[in-house]
């Protein structure tokens, strides 16, 4: 197995490890694996070809839908209060 592919595993791992943490406790944890999943998955992209990196991020993006949703909107909201 690659080291993408372990790097992965544990990311994964870590990732099902703050899912179950309070949700006091995900946040800061949870934006480090935010951040630190693109990496990952260009390192798989780069080692194993675009199909898997495909794969790999259709995975994020369906563990962090919610969170990356929030961002989107806080991101783009035109004339709304952001605040919310």
């Amino acid at each position: 197995m690659s080291a993408a592919l372990i790097a992965a595993a544990i990311w994964a791992i870590l990732s099902t490890g703050v899912a179950l943490l309070p949700m006091r406790f995900q946040y800061a944890p949870g934006l480090l694996l935010l951040l630190v999943a693109p990496a990952i998955i260009v390192w798989i992209g780069y080692e194993h070809g675009i199909w898997v990196a495909a794969a790999g991020l259709a995975a994020f993006f369906s563990m962090f839908r919610n969170p990356l949703r929030y961002l989107w909107r806080r991101a783009f909201a035109r004339g709304e209060d952001s605040s919310r």
